[in-house]
């Protein structure tokens, strides 16, 4: 499965202005609350569920938020970028910059192990994650997406 199978140009925020973890959250459930037609604030409990039970940060600037939700008959992928940096308690103690997100329903834990490990091979790589943090629009960030996705 690509990224973009379940990434939506719609899903893809290119300036977050929230300075705080749950701030981020509520910005990144809100295109894929209206995208799936779940509760916004019933996406925002779940993600925040997940983060106590461990940072979703994972270091180099990176943040992957995700949780599981019943209702969903689908994974959905978004994305979303903070310039200026938040602490979302990521592992290595510095700023997140880079965000996605991935909801899925519950009874897909193997997809949604498969999609959370082909994330962060593709966030390893160094010259992506600068390509993403110069991106200047929504349209030029799914691009880059798409070509880094097509590599795998």
């Amino acid at each position: 499965m690509k990224i973009l199978d379940v990434l939506q140009l719609e899903t893809i925020i290119p300036e977050l202005t929230s300075r705080d973890k749950k701030g981020i959250l509520e910005e990144l459930a809100a295109p894929i609350a209206s995208l799936t037609g779940l509760h916004h604030p019933d996406l925002v409990r779940v993600l925040m569920e997940r983060e106590q039970l461990g940072s979703t940060g994972i270091g180099d600037g990176i943040g992957i938020p995700h949780g599981k939700i019943a209702e969903l008959d689908r994974m959905v992928v978004g994305f979303g970028m903070s310039r200026q940096g938040v602490d979302f308690d990521s592992l290595d103690g510095r700023p997140a910059h880079i965000f996605f997100v991935l909801v899925t329903p519950e009874q897909s834990t193997g997809q949604h192990l498969k999609l959370l490990a082909r994330l962060s091979k593709m966030l390893k790589n160094d010259l992506f994650r600068k390509k993403l943090m110069t991106a200047a629009s929504r349209d030029e960030i799914h691009a880059i997406i798409q070509s880094e996705d097509n590599k795998n």
